[in-house]
């Protein structure tokens, strides 16, 4: 069984910092891809980073130059380094995990950016 545990969301000020980390366990196999999403209430969940195996990212546009994704192969870990925060990325965030057969979804985690 894949287990999928996230950590790090909370409440934080605009212009603040949040980390978040995702933890994949089980019989997973190769994991092809790694990543966040996030869902505000009333809005469709949509993608905010991707990781491949190889590296590669893919970040959504609003969130280019504040966020950063990584992702650790041998700890089966995608971390989600969040800067510059504003109101509009709070959001419950999930994380997504891809392997050559099927993804994996998170419980998700709250994000709130309000002072």
């Amino acid at each position: 069984q894949v287990q999928l545990v996230e950590s790090g969301g909370g409440l934080v000020q605009p212009g603040g910092s949040l980390r978040l980390s995702c933890v994949a366990s089980g019989s997973i196999g190769s994991i092809l891809v790694m990543g966040w999403y996030r869902q505000a209430p009333g809005n469709q969940r949509k993608l905010v980073a991707t990781i491949t195996i190889t590296g590669s990212r893919n970040y959504l546009d609003s969130v280019k130059g504040r966020f950063t994704i990584s992702r650790d192969n041998a700890k089966n870990t995608v971390i989600l380094q969040m800067n510059s925060l504003k109101p509009e990325d709070t959001a419950v965030y999930y994380c997504k995990v891809t392997s050559p057969t099927r993804g994996y979804w998170g419980q998700g985690t709250q994000v709130t950016v309000s002072s």
